[in-house]
């Protein structure tokens, strides 16, 4: 028996028809073509999946579609505005904080969430908070250098 659901993504009013089992990721990716979420571990522990839900960045693979009623979902594919990369996106170019780029969407909505939430945090707070997201080709540094500029105001 499937489920209506109505929830905004990257601005847009979206509906869609969902078994009460879907999860947000599924219905991201292969009902919307928003291909930047990634499914990693399928367990909520490695960021790949993150999108911004109302303001917080949550593991999509979690995240029940049937559950998103009424709320705001964030992918990487929205977070730029008029056809501009987001600061965030532009300094993660600038700094080398991509390798193979599997990661780099979920770090970047990780790094959106915490930078609206607290705009002025120090070295350790973002090491923290990044930290929360797996990769395997970077070793966080140029992740951090990134973030940071942004933080710090810095233009890519």
């Amino acid at each position: 028996m499937n489920v209506t659901v109505n929830f905004k993504v990257n601005g847009r009013d979206r509906t869609a028809q969902v078994e009460p089992k879907t999860t947000l990721l599924y219905v991201i990716r292969e009902d919307l073509g928003l291909i930047g979420a990634k499914e990693g571990c399928g367990k909520g522990e490695c960021g790949a999946c993150t999108v911004i839900i109302n303001g917080d960045a949550v593991p999509s693979c979690l995240v029940l579609a049937a559950g998103v009623e009424g709320k705001e979902i964030i992918t990487i594919e929205g977070i730029g505005e008029n056809g501009r990369l987001h600061p965030l996106q532009e300094a993660f170019v600038k700094y080398h904080a991509s390798q193979c780029g599997f990661c780099s969407p979920g770090m970047i909505l990780t790094a959106k969430a915490f930078l609206d939430r607290k705009p002025d945090p120090t070295e350790e707070e973002v090491r923290d908070v990044m930290m929360s997201n797996l990769c395997r080709c970077t070793g966080y540094e140029k992740i951090i250098e990134a973030v940071m500029a942004v933080a710090n105001g810095e233009d890519a």
